[in-house]
């Protein structure tokens, strides 16, 4: 082993203990509730680090300890999943679950969670609250995270990958504790096992206090510092900067606003069926021909409407 090689043991051997924050999704067709793919790309990621670098993994979840969905993390990876309740509050109560979560976590160095649920109508502002709350920078949408090695006596932290539009992506390093929310892209692909299903187990957790819910923040925030490659940036902190929980209003009221009501039928395009062979198809793909049809400027509308009607009529998309 060389110089490097023990620097970055020593500066990940700070990286102790890991939590992953799970949720549970639904399907979106049938609406089973089912694991959360953003939250098992977490759960990926917190497995690689924590058997690499040896931290303790804890998989957390705030909720119903009898719903079957949270048995699925347990095949793809967890050892065991802790369910923390969340008092008198209803489910939908982010509030509550906030304040759970972040007085579990307290003292955790990397809480990984996804940017999402995939309940229907989530927010994804959990792991911006949480970070407010705690006093933990925050970088989402990370689809890498690896630690970061640093000089002699500089703080512990995570290099951090970030998903960007259009394909591209940024680099920045975070030091620790930090909360990372990890996007659906992440470059991980969790693998379902029964057996592990069988051998792990859930565990419900007790309510957590209002002393410890209502716990003090960090007097001092830690900062992000710019990636390693040139030209990277830095990453967003915190609800707080990016008009958080100080700008909004109380979870329960946000939760009251949210009506439930049946699915409406988008409307189906009108489209002529294709009467031209496969080769007359395959060279209007290559060239800028016209296709036909016909534009009316002049005339009433409806002179104009009868055109339409016309066209609908010879492609039998109407029969009236």
């Amino acid at each position: 082993m060389n110089a490097r090689d023990n620097m970055e043991a020593r500066e990940a051997a700070r990286l102790k203990r890991i939590a992953v924050l799970v949720s549970v999704g639904r399907h979106p067709v049938s609406g089973v509730a089912r694991y959360s793919r953003n939250d098992a790309a977490a759960l990926e990621i917190g497995r690689t680090l924590a058997g690499r670098w040896g931290a303790q993994l804890d998989v957390l979840h705030a909720g119903d300890a009898r719903n079957p969905a949270l048995e699925a993390y347990l095949a793809l990876g967890a050892e065991r999943v802790e369910v923390l309740a969340c008092g008198n509050a209803t489910e939908d109560d982010e509030g509550a679950a906030v304040a759970a979560l972040a007085a579990r976590v307290q003292g955790y160095d990397l809480v990984l969670t996804g940017t999402c649920a995939e309940g229907a109508f989530d927010s994804g502002l959990l792991p911006y609250q949480l970070a407010d709350r705690l006093g933990y920078p925050l970088v989402n949408a990370a689809v890498e995270v690896a630690p970061e090695p640093g000089a002699s006596g500089a703080p512990a932290a995570v290099r951090v990958r970030q998903f960007l539009p259009k394909g591209l992506r940024r680099a920045v390093a975070v030091t620790l504790p930090a909360v990372v929310a990890v996007h659906p892209l992440a470059a991980v692909a969790p693998r379902y096992a029964y057996a592990r299903l069988r051998a792990g187990e859930i565990v419900p957790g007790r309510p957590a206090t209002a002393a410890a819910q209502s716990g003090s923040k960090q007097a001092a925030r830690p900062g992000l510092q710019p990636g390693s490659q040139p030209g990277s940036q830095q990453a967003s902190l915190s609800g707080r900067e990016q008009g958080g929980p100080a700008d909004r209003q109380p979870a329960a009221t946000t939760a009251a606003a949210w009506t439930i009501g049946p699915i409406e039928r988008k409307p189906v395009r009108l489209a002529a069926a294709e009467k031209r062979s496969g080769h007359a198809r395959m060279l209007s793909a290559t060239t800028t021909e016209s296709r036909g049809g016909s534009v009316v400027i002049e005339g009433t509308s409806v002179e104009k409407a009868q055109v339409i009607l016309g066209y609908l009529r010879e492609h039998q998309l109407i029969d009236y």
